[in-house]
This record gives structure tokens, sequence and C-alpha cells, in this order.
């Protein structure tokens, strides 16, 4: 996580669910509630797409990473924790358009299943990530 992408509080929070998760295979309730309250509604159905187990990190050789979550509409959305963005229509609306949330349930789930180290993994060629990159590109358009 890019401190420079989230607010500190934020960071901070990600942080302390990441140590206690390491410690004890849970988050705490009061690590919950201010996932919720930092969060709002994008908490809840982010921690059901982490228990589902929906984010994958893809891969290339040259290191370059990216994140796909399958949504709950069974759609794929692709997530740069780097810069981050994802490509689904709620991080556009609420998060770019009206600045309501910090980041869409996506975007978040790939955060916390870098916390609780519940990432799926997926190796790709550098052609493969590109065509995953040119895809998105292509439903944009």
């Amino acid at each position: 996580m890019d401190s420079s992408t989230l607010p500190a509080v934020a960071e901070e929070l990600l942080r302390e669910i990441k140590k206690a998760f390491q410690e004890s295979s849970h988050v705490p309730d009061d690590l919950l509630l201010g996932l919720k309250f930092i969060f709002g509604p994008s908490a809840v159905p982010a921690l059901d797409l982490v228990d589902q187990r929906s984010v994958t990190r893809v891969i290339a050789p040259s290191g370059r990473t990216l994140y796909q979550v399958l949504g709950s509409s069974g759609k794929l959305y692709t997530c740069y924790s780097s810069c981050h963005f994802c490509t689904c229509p709620a991080f556009g609306f609420s998060v770019l358009q009206k600045s309501e949330s910090l980041l869409c349930k996506h975007i978040l789930a790939v955060y916390l299943s870098q916390a609780m180290g519940a990432c799926q993994e997926l190796s790709v060629s550098e052609e493969q990530l590109t065509n995953i990159l040119l895809a998105e590109e292509e439903d944009e358009g």
C-alpha cells in the first residue's frame, strides 16, 4: 500500500488489521468497526469478497502487478493498488465523480486481501498481462 493514495488513518487501520491477522488469524471487532467507520458501506461487501477469495494478484515476469476482483455481480474488475484505481462503475461514480467514498469495495478487498494474505496468485506472461490491460481499455472505449 502506498501512503500517498489513502489518508493516514486508513493506512494505519489497514496496518493494524494486518498485524492482528498475523497474530491471531482473525480481525478483532474494534478494527472491524473502524473499517465500517472509515470506509462506510464498502466495508462489509469488501470483507465478503475477501471471504469468498475473490481477489487474484496477477503477476508478470517483469514484476508488473495488477489485481482482478470477481465482483458480486459475477463481473471481473481490474484494480491497481499502486495508483488506487478500480475499473468498476462505482469507483468512477462514487469515488471519482462524487467524492463520496475513499474507494469501492473491490479496491478495499484488494487492500484487505493483502493485509490478510488472502490473495490468490496468477502468474502470466507479459503478453497476457498486456491483453488484460487492453481488454479493460476496450471495455471503457
